[in-house]
């Protein structure tokens, strides 16, 4: 039984549990950037770029994996797919913004601040109304869920 748990544990959790998992990473990026009044600029500017960074690779494995797998596989969620493309590039646009400012400015942590309400807004309608019709369609979640693992772990490899 232990060996069973054990292999359990190693499994790749479904689609749905990895990018909840993203979202909640990313949540508590948001919350130490908003708690991190006292911060140096340093600080901030990194905090930002791991904020950043995490929320590019999320783009890209929901736009390159699980999007279009959406597309095949859930009905009536054209809407709510095409909305979160949108999302994604504002997200991309504000992504660029503060990666080009100087931190230490009240625009740099206003850019930090927006972009935190934007995901949140993004986060609960893919978690609220696009999830659950993904669970009620005939998507394989584990192999999906490994898809999308497998994607992110080459988007986080250093690129020499």
């Amino acid at each position: 039984m232990a060996a069973r748990k054990k292999a359990a544990s190693k499994r790749t959790p479904d689609a749905i549990r990895l990018l909840k998992a993203d979202h909640a990473e990313v949540s508590a990026l948001f919350e130490k950037y908003d708690k991190g009044d006292r911060l140096a600029p340093e600080q901030k500017r990194a905090l930002a770029e791991e904020i950043c960074e995490a929320l590019t690779a999320h783009a890209r494995i929901e736009e390159e994996v699980f999007y279009p797998a959406c597309d095949e596989a859930v009905q009536k969620a054209e809407d709510l797919l095409a909305e979160a493309r949108v999302e994604h590039q504002a997200l991309k646009d504000l992504i660029a913004r503060i990666e080009a400012q100087q931190p230490g400015t009240c625009e740099f942590d206003a850019e930090v601040k927006v972009l935190g309400e934007y995901v949140k807004h993004h986060v609960k309608e893919e978690q609220d109304e696009l999830f659950p019709k993904v669970r009620k369609s005939d998507l394989d979640l584990e192999e999906l869920g490994a898809r999308l693992a497998e994607r992110k772990t080459d988007l986080e490899r250093p690129t020499d």
